[in-house]
């Protein structure tokens, strides 16, 4: 079975996380400078099989869209124009990078681990694929 993909997609890095190939369990992948970020998926997908691309979705508190809303829609028409065979799909991603925070305090990384900005993007891309796959179920 492919695997789902899904992006914390930002104006400077984007978080990545895949799933496994049963789709059952979701990781973190990697954090990518957002410049390069096509440049990437080109070559994730030329070596994986991937079913689907979620992308998270911010949105404010009362559920419109949030400032950077523009941007992840240009990003997102740029990546169907480049991919148009694989599908995306949304996921509302509030208070993912709060989360991902506590995970990191949780987990007990020190104070100095918790600062790298691409760590938590990476594990905000986890909790919006993990979160993709328990409604999903």
């Amino acid at each position: 079975m492919p695997q789902l993909l899904a992006l914390d997609y930002g104006k400077r890095r984007t978080g990545i996380a895949v799933t496994d190939d049963l789709q059952i369990i979701a990781s973190g992948l990697t954090t990518v400078e957002t410049e390069k970020l096509i440049s990437f998926l080109k070559d994730y997908f030329s070596k994986n099989k991937v079913e689907k691309v979620i992308v998270g979705e911010p949105l404010q508190m009362d559920g419109s869209a949030s400032e950077s809303s523009e941007m992840i829609n240009k990003f997102l028409t740029k990546f169907t124009e480049v991919f148009p065979e694989i599908p995306l799909d949304r996921v509302d991603e509030r208070y993912t990078s709060k989360m991902a925070v506590q995970t990191m305090i949780d987990s007990g990384l020190k104070k100095k681990k918790r600062q790298n900005k691409g760590l938590i993007d990476e594990i905000a891309a986890t909790i919006i694929l993990q979160d993709y796959l328990n409604y999903k179920k």
